[in-house]
């Protein structure tokens, strides 16, 4: 397949898809190897943002989605949206910080971190697809294990979870919600502020 080619056929998958494909997914249909893959939408992802199109493709873990300029956020959101998405509240910002820099945990282990019981907002989180069930830890019980899911990446604009600010030492030595881990909070409350004026 043509280099042009290539291109105009991952544009029309992406744009079609509306949701993130994954990168191996696009490889075996299209039989192109993942450098090609990668090469032929980084040049398409480098001509979106010179020519200040209206569309981006983004990468998500290890997918690719087509969404809309963040710079165009405003009259997105105008025209299409009849009210802005929920935010999530504090408790919630608080169980998702937990979960997003100590995956997989267990329920038990947000609980004393936070040092209040966290099911209901956990239940939450888990209908707002943010985080997901991964298994079951090795011990009696078997409680249940969670993790963030490519909702969360998208939702807070990151492309991995390699991009998430790193967690002082202090706070990882710490068994209760420290000052560094309310710090990790307001982060990801202004990435989460930041990612929804980009995203539609």
């Amino acid at each position: 397949m043509e280099l042009n080619e290539l291109e105009s056929v991952l544009e029309s998958i992406l744009f079609a898809a509306g949701e993130p494909v994954a990168a191996e997914r696009l490889c075996r249909g299209l039989d192109v190897d993942r450098d090609a893959l990668d090469g032929a939408i980084q040049r398409l992802m480098d001509r979106y943002s010179f020519e200040r199109r209206g569309v981006r493709i983004v990468r998500l873990d290890d997918s690719y989605q087509m969404c809309s300029a963040p710079e165009y956020a405003d009259y997105v959101h105008r025209i299409l949206e009849s009210r802005k998405p929920a935010k999530l509240s504090q408790p919630a910002l608080e169980v998702l910080a937990v979960i997003a820099y100590y995956q997989p945990v267990t329920r038990a282990y947000v609980d004393q971190v936070r040092g209040v019981d966290s099911s209901y907002t956990l239940g939450l989180l888990l209908e707002r697809e943010l985080i997901e069930e991964c298994g079951r830890l090795a011990v009696p019980g078997r409680p249940i294990l969670y993790r963030t899911t490519g909702v969360f990446l998208r939702s807070f604009g990151l492309a991995d979870l390699e991009e998430l600010p790193p967690l002082p030492e202090a706070s990882k030595e710490s068994g209760r919600m420290t000052m560094e881990m309310e710090a990790a909070v307001e982060r990801l409350r202004a990435e989460e502020s930041g990612a929804s004026e980009g995203r539609t």
